[in-house]
């Protein structure tokens, strides 16, 4: 069982910027995918941003593209997502999760973490 816990979410005005973290317990993650989803206010949960096993590719939804970039450090099992030129519309609370799919924009543990909120002021 990997054990996900999520930080680094805050209040930013708009046009700044934050870096999210993602520290996994429990089973490796260092051979498998990770993403990036989020959830805001009387919204469905959507996927954000995925990464491979190795770094060698990422995937974003297109919203954040240019802006949004995942990494990860597989010796310290810690999946990052630096979020720059934020906008009002990224306010939501941000999830990791194993990632599975051709583009690994699907979840594939159940029992999400607590997240973190990230909250942009206009």
């Amino acid at each position: 069982q990997v054990h996900l816990v999520e930080s680094g979410g805050g209040l930013v005005q708009a046009g700044g910027s934050l870096r999210l973290s993602c520290a996994a317990s429990g089973r490796t993650i260092s051979t498998r995918a990770m993403g990036w989803f989020r959830q805001a206010p009387g919204k469905e949960r959507e996927f954000v941003a995925s990464i491979s096993w190795n770094g060698g590719s990422t995937y974003y939804e297109d919203s954040v593209k240019g802006r949004f970039t995942i990494s990860r450090d597989n010796a310290k099992s810690t999946v990052y997502l630096q979020m720059n030129s934020l906008k009002p519309e990224d306010t939501a609370v941000y999830y990791c999760n194993v990632a599975l799919g051709p583009q690994y924009t699907i979840a594939t543990i159940s029992s999400w973490g607590q997240g973190t909120q990230v909250t942009v002021s206009s």
